[in-house]
């Protein structure tokens, strides 16, 4: 007879199972085992594997601008060539050039939508975005899903200043959009017709 070092708790909960009591598990079924005159419980199976999961891997690389465009296929190399030293397969090849501000992104956006894909590796940090990284972090984990970051050195001073750009430009956008609305109103707010 195999003896394992489990204890019914631990095994009843890894298998899903209410505890009443000790006795009441092994008397039931529910777990193989017995008691021993001592009134110790001797459990003897194995507590239950977790099942194991496959990794769908995706990489995803990022350029701020067309100007950038050779850069796109250096950091897929870099990436793909990574996977491979780690032995993963990749699923999924996301190549984009989209601000890192932009949180509009179609493909990046796809990948974070595919549930199938468990893990999204990133050359840098800022590949995926410029803020909130962590955010996104969080709520992957909580999908079960990862991100994985090649390189936690900050980089590629050109790429932030173009999304610096971008922001200005969009905040600028949208203050002359307000101002154009407020002329055309005549500085007044007009009722709303309905």
């Amino acid at each position: 007879m195999l003896y394992f070092p489990y204890e019914v708790e631990s095994v009843c909960e890894t298998a899903g199972h209410q505890l009443p009591n000790g006795v009441t598990v092994v008397a039931s079924g529910i777990i193989k085992g017995y008691q021993s005159p001592t009134g110790t419980i001797i459990v003897t199976e194995e507590k239950p594997q977790e099942a194991h999961v496959v990794q769908r891997v995706a990489i995803y690389a990022r350029v701020s601008s067309p100007e950038h465009r050779p850069n796109l296929g250096r950091q897929m190399e870099r990436l793909e060539n990574y996977c491979a030293a780690k032995g993963y397969q990749i699923a999924a090849a996301v190549k984009e050039i989209a601000s890192g501000v932009n949180d509009a992104r179609p493909k990046f956006l796809a990948l974070l939508r595919d549930p199938t894909i468990t893990l999204i590796v990133v050359e840098h940090q800022d590949r995926a975005t410029r803020f909130g990284f962590g955010y996104l972090e969080t709520l992957l984990e909580m999908q079960g899903r990862r991100f994985e970051v090649v390189n936690l050195a900050e980089n590629d001073r050109e790429d932030l200043l173009a999304d610096l750009v971008s922001m200005i430009s969009s905040f600028c956008g949208n203050a002359l959009r307000a101002a154009a609305r407020e002329a055309q109103d005549g500085g007044h707010c007009q009722p709303v017709k309905g």
